[in-house]
Formats: structure tokens, sequence, C-alpha cells
């Protein structure tokens, strides 16, 4: 992947027939132990952040959504963070390869937009409690599962993993990993890491929520 396969403007042109995304696209807890075992990438990743991206306010969910990152081999993957209650929400945390991928990262909580579950399919899932999904190929997909013009221009990858994380009868966040430049059948592997990985966010992503989130 090379940096030309990116604009340069670091993200889709946002729809106006579409919903405000819910995620802005621009340019702890000890987990030792509890995240998969994926196995490593034949081609090394690195450790590093990419320079100039926002210093992450619990180093300790960075880590292990770096780690995630680098044993799914993915272009991308972040974490949005939700309260159920206010249903107010914000992307805090994003690992990407290098700096060419598009970063998503909400500086500030925002209102879901009213008529995001009816755009989009995967959100709408999510909300209900439904299994992480796998999706080898966007442009494949059946409008039952997402809707590909919402993610063409909301997001831009042509592969996805839309985690669900579920306590207490609620949607707190959404793990999001992705590629850009082609489709990508997710292994068995990759399956059985995302939910333990699921396991071990869910948690920590309800604690972020209700230690940072404003309140009703």
């Amino acid at each position: 992947m090379t940096a030309s396969r990116f604009a340069a403007d670091n993200g889709p042109e946002q729809p106006s027939s579409l919903p405000r995304p819910l995620f802005r696209q621009t340019g702890g807890d000890d987990l030792a132990g509890g995240l998969p075992d994926v196995p490593a990438p034949d081609d090394p990743v690195p450790d590093d952040p990419v320079p100039d991206d926002p210093v992450p306010d619990d180093p300790a969910i960075e880590a292990a959504l770096t780690q995630l990152g680098q044993q799914l081999r993915c272009d991308r993957i972040f974490l949005y963070l939700r309260s159920p209650q206010t249903e107010l929400g914000r992307v805090p945390f994003c690992w990407r390869q290098h700096g060419a991928v598009p970063l998503v990262y909400d500086p500030d909580w925002k209102a879901e937009p009213a008529s995001l579950a009816d755009e989009d399919p995967l959100f709408a899932a999510a909300l209900r409690g439904e299994p992480s999904i796998f999706v080898d190929d966007v442009a494949a997909a059946s409008p039952a599962v997402l809707n590909r013009e919402f993610e063409r221009r909301t997001f831009g990858h042509r592969a996805l993993i839309h985690a669900h994380l579920w306590a207490d009868g609620q949607l707190w966040g959404v793990l999001q990993a992705c590629m850009f430049d082609t489709p990508r059948p997710w292994s068995h592997s990759d399956r059985q890491g995302v939910d333990q990985a699921v396991a071990a966010f869910t948690p920590l992503a309800r604690a972020y929520v209700q230690r940072h989130a404003p309140p009703a």
C-alpha cells in the first residue's frame, strides 16, 4: 500500500443526502493476557504511533488497540465509545498502520444523529446487540448488512469488522477494523481474536464512558 492510494484531503467527501457522519475522519486497566493470540504478521508493523496523532488519555486502551491492529494486520482500527443514556459518542482511540491511512478521531462528545440507525444497518445491528459483523467485501455485501453508499462516502474502506461492545443490555461502543484497497476474507483466527478482544474491551469501554462522558 502506498500513500498515493489515499486522497490528499485525508478522507472521503461527505454526502449531503446522508446524515452527519458519526465519526470525523481526518488525515486503564491492565490487559495483559486478555487480548487474542493471533499470529504475528509476516511483515513487521511499526510499534510507534503515527507522528502527530492525538495523545491518548488512556494509554492502556491505546496500547491494546495497537496490539489488536497489528495482530489483525488491518489498515486501521478505531474504538467508538458512547453513552447509552445520553446517546453521546466519540472516537478517542484510533490505530492506523501508517500516516497515509485516514485518521478517525473525535476531540469532543457529540450527539448521534437521530436517523443513524435507519441509514446505517451496521449500527442498527450493534444497537440490537447482535454478534460482531465481518464484511469481506463492502462492494459485494447485501443491503441488509450495510449501506454501501454510506460506507463508501463516510469511510471509503473495502473490508471491515464491526465488533459490538455490549453490556448490561446496552451498547457502549464499537470496534471497527478495516482494509482500504482490497477485499479481505476474515479468517477463523481473525474471528476468534475479535471475539476475545470484545470480551476484553467491553468492561474498559463501559468504565471509560462512565468516567468521561458528559452526564445526562
